[in-house]
């Protein structure tokens, strides 16, 4: 299964593959050449497909659970003052997306979208201390009853040019269902009230929609 974002992207793939497969056979007579260069055109569709996968993901609703919007692997897990919406100190936790992984954004919680905007912004590897200020990125706070509001960020990476936002102000949202892509390697930060415990450890493996990041 696919991610609708990915639909116009693998169309062109698919195009591309079937034409370069012709010229392959119609210009190049040497035959391990010709099989090398197939080889290498059918892999990158292949991590296209990879790239855009949507795997269906069960959540077990929990209004004390801050769950994983993303899979990948855990970079940060610090205090830190959050200058945009809050203006005080949070706990951040910060996933890093290789291309490898699904990059499909999910809810972390259910509640009401009290915030969703988008900043224009440079491209800076997502590792990178300054990517959460500097790069292109999305800030979403979603609020409940019982833990408050929570911020997730969408940053894109080096090779990101396009982060999908589908939350709105005021919209009523599901924790696990589908909140955006990010195209390409990416990272997303989450800033979480002080009190809560942290169920993740640094360079550990997540999954979106599942990994129970954080609880109150």
């Amino acid at each position: 299964m696919f991610h609708k974002e990915g639909y116009k992207i693998i169309l062109i793939a698919v195009v591309l593959l079937l034409v370069s497969i012709l010229a392959i056979d119609t210009f190049i007579e040497i035959g391990w050449l010709r099989k090398i260069i197939s080889i290498v055109f059918i892999g990158l569709f292949i991590l296209i497909l990879q790239f855009f996968r949507n795997p269906k993901r069960v959540t077990e609703l929990n209004e004390n659970n801050i769950i994983s919007p993303v899979d990948g692997k855990v970079v940060v897990i610090e205090e830190v003052y959050e200058p945009e919406f809050f203006k005080d100190k949070r706990l951040q936790v910060s996933i890093f997306m290789s291309p490898l992984n699904v990059h499909v954004t999910r809810y972390p919680i259910s509640g009401k979208v009290v915030l969703s905007k988008y900043h224009p912004g440079k491209y800076l590897v997502a590792w990178h201390p300054k990517a959460s200020e500097e790069n292109e990125r999305t800030t979403i706070v979603i609020e409940n009853k019982t833990i408050g509001k929570v911020l997730y960020r969408q940053i894109a990476g080096a090779l990101a040019r396009r982060i999908v936002n589908y939350a709105t102000v005021g919209e009523i949202v599901e924790q696990g269902t589908d909140a955006g892509f990010i195209k390409f390697g990416s990272r997303v930060d989450l800033f979480l009230p002080l009190d809560a415990k942290i169920n993740v450890e640094l360079n550990q493996k997540v999954k979106g929609g599942q990994q129970i990041v954080a609880s109150l």
